[in-house]
């Protein structure tokens, strides 16, 4: 019998879980309207959603995850009672080449800062590598991102490419940075900390 020594949709203190469509179009749609975390989840320009829009979003992504099969999207909810507060996706899977891009964010305000970006970043690689075999995983991140530059760098995601002055915010060109990791550097981490 195959014992599984690690939760795969589990952490210490979140988990991930399916899209709700009664109560997650209600709570994302708020975040829409949080233009910190907007300006920091997207890199396209951003604008309010109605619970409705983001319904036809999430109809819309389960359509692509089931036909397409190269886009895996997750919850991320607070194990304690199941709280919808952030979203994490691998998303543009390269199957023959064994690649995917990864994005995440805490869209509740009063989660941030408590190191549950670093849980859902752990729980997303440890899917992406073990689940999906994936030999490499991209995050592109505004260099405004300061946060989420440091996550993944304390994660050991190496800069590979700066596209100078690519995306423009408030009057000003910042920098667009992609960061990879390689399966390989994953799993040293991981027999590191065993």
């Amino acid at each position: 019998m195959l014992a599984i020594q690690t939760q795969l949709f589990e952490a210490k203190d979140i988990c991930f879980g399916p899209i709700d469509h009664e109560t997650n179009p209600e709570i994302e749609s708020k975040w829409t309207h949080d233009e910190e975390f907007m300006r920091l989840m997207e890199i396209k320009p951003v604008r309010p959603l109605s619970p409705e829009m983001v319904k036809k979003q999430y109809e819309s992504i389960e359509k692509e995850m089931e036909e397409d099969k190269n886009l895996y999207y997750f919850a991320i909810q607070t194990r304690e009672n199941n709280q919808f507060i952030g979203k994490a996706a691998i998303e543009w899977i390269d199957w023959i080449n064994s690649n995917g891009f990864l994005r995440l964010g805490i869209g509740e305000s009063e989660f941030r800062r408590l190191g549950l970006g670093s849980q859902a970043l752990s729980m997303l690689l440890r899917f992406a590598f073990d689940e999906l075999n994936l030999y490499r995983v991209t995050a592109v991140v505004p260099a405004y991102n300061e946060g989420a530059i440091r996550l993944f760098q304390k994660f050991g995601f190496l800069e590979e490419v700066r596209r100078r002055k690519a995306i423009h915010r408030d009057n000003e060109f910042w920098d667009l940075i992609s960061f990879g990791f390689l399966n390989s550097e994953w799993r040293e981490q991981v027999q590191g900390q065993g």
